[in-house]
């Protein structure tokens, strides 16, 4: 569904339970930037429910280039969701409440060494490939992620 990310060769994967510590099943890097997928595995369905991103950009004066904080393990583990709570905090409540088994997370790095396309660009590229398939974005997403 998404060829963009065939590119993109730093790339992993992790599950996660509602009671692992995502801080100890996150493999992905805390110094590099990209996206994220997350997968929902319920009753023996796995559905795509949510496109994250890492990556906040930080611009210096009109002659240098913007800079990009915020690495992949960071905005995982740490990133604020839903209520404005850390994912380490509120996605075991949402998966039980869900009655979600485990989510299937793969990250990729977009931007490094070898690519520098911005995690933000690539999110937003990703959310109208999905909404152009299913006539909507994934279900943990927002509105406001498609800006």
């Amino acid at each position: 569904m998404f060829d963009e990310l065939e590119k993109y060769t730093f790339k992993g994967n992790f599950f996660y339970r509602p009671t692992d510590s995502l801080e100890e099943v996150c493999n992905a890097p805390s110094s590099y930037y990209g996206v994220f997928l997350v997968y929902a595995l319920r009753k023996g369905k796995v559905e795509l429910i949510y496109i994250g991103k890492s990556g906040v950009e930080l611009f210096g004066n009109a002659n240098t280039e913007g800079h990009i904080c915020d690495g992949l393990r960071d905005n995982l583990v740490d990133g604020l969701h839903f209520d404005e709570t850390s994912r380490k905090n509120c996605w075991p409540v949402q998966m039980f409440i869900e009655d979600i088994e485990a989510l299937h997370v793969h990250w990729y790095v977009t931007y490094d060494g070898q690519y520098k396309d911005r995690p933000g660009y690539i999110k937003i590229k990703l959310l109208q490939v999905y909404q152009g398939i299913f006539g909507k974005i994934p279900r943990w997403n927002f509105g406001s992620d498609r800006t």
